[in-house]
């Protein structure tokens, strides 16, 4: 390589999803603009071009196993990867492209890559979180963690699915170049300054499949509106017209918990869409329909174990300085969009 240039070698295979290539390409072509010096180069097992998910035909720069050594290197996902065992051909290539790179990461499924080729042995990873169980059943010597959006272990990066590869390419961006330059890639594709690699993949509101109880869907669809109203267990059955044992029965055998427990959960989510957005715990509280800090606090705690100021000083973004407080973008539907909700636990 170029003195200055860093290298990335990206692996490609017939299969592999577009987006997984497509996103870090854009944030490192883009970083370019800004002062970095990325250099790209596609290889693929023998050389030969690959066909991408969306059917387009990918030349590539060279062969996999005659490359040289790289700045980083980075394996993409495909949908066949999770169903079926990884080529030995592609393992190997894999193992000696990481063997030979300063740092080695993964988009999506390309984590049962790197796992074929004994690099996630020992390691904390994440995936898409479909297929995380399946990792740690391939792999059980590590650590999968399946609401991860990226994990860091020592010189390996594993992400969450497709566009976790966004923040993924930003926070090398950032390691590399520091967060101003990230940054102005980040504002410059429209796209937020990445999400903590510690945060979830998931929103309390997009957990699971839809209810199919129609009532169970009117009263999603009301907290999620306005999280803020009156989502007491009586104002929730008298809006839809049941008595509030029955709505609780409802609740339990289709979603597995409560109407308190759910309201909470959407209040704890817009809560945090808040502090990410710079709003301070006690307005957080108001604004998203906790009735004190305290019981915001407490909220924080049961599902993530810290305060609400402590989670905001560990998820600020390195943007948050020079931005003034903001409310969450409102949904076509008029709810609040919101950010994330940890749910699971790491999976051995």
């Amino acid at each position: 390589m170029t003195a200055g240039t860093h290298g990335v070698g990206i692996l490609v295979f017939d299969g592999m999803k577009m987006l997984d290539l497509s996103g870090p390409a854009e944030v490192f072509s883009e970083a370019n603009r800004f002062g970095a010096h990325y250099r790209l180069t596609l290889v693929s097992v023998g050389g030969k071009p690959v066909h991408t998910s969306i059917g387009l035909r990918m030349p590539v720069d060279g062969d996999a196993r005659a490359a040289s050594a790289f700045d980083t290197f980075l394996v993409l996902g495909g949908d066949p990867l999770p169903g079926s065992p990884v080529a030995p051909e592609l393992a190997a290539a894999a193992r000696r492209l990481a063997q030979r790179s300063a740092r080695v990461a993964s988009v999506c499924t390309g984590a049962f890559v790197l796992a074929a080729a004994r690099l996630l042995d020992g390691r904390r990873a994440t995936t898409h979180w479909e297929h995380a169980a399946t990792l740690a059943r391939r792999c059980p010597s590590a650590r999968v963690e399946p609401d991860a959006i990226f994990v860091k272990d020592g010189n390996t990066y594993t992400s969450a699915g497709v566009t976790a590869g966004i923040d993924l390419a930003l926070a090398l961006v950032e390691h590399d170049h520091g967060p101003d330059l990230a940054r102005q890639v980040a504002r410059s594709l429209v796209v937020p300054m990445q999400r903590a690699g510690g945060q979830s993949q998931f929103s309390a509101s997009l957990q699971g499949p839809a209810p199919k109880t129609p009532v169970l869907r009117l009263v999603q669809e009301a907290v999620q509106a306005d999280p803020t109203a009156d989502h007491s267990l009586e104002a929730l059955a008298a809006r839809v017209r049941v008595s509030p044992r029955h709505l609780t029965r409802m609740f339990r055998a289709e979603l597995d918990t409560t109407p308190g427990r759910y309201v909470e959960l959407i209040r704890f989510d817009l809560a945090k869409a808040l502090l990410d957005a710079g709003h301070n715990a006690t307005e957080a509280a108001a604004k998203s329909g906790f009735p004190s800090y305290e019981s915001l606090r407490r909220a924080f705690a049961r599902h993530l174990g810290l305060s609400p100021t402590r989670y905001q000083q560990r998820f600020a973004s390195t943007d948050r300085a020079s931005r003034r407080p903001r409310t969450p973008a409102r949904g076509a539907g008029g709810g609040d969009v919101m950010t994330v909700f940890e749910g699971f636990p790491a999976i051995r």
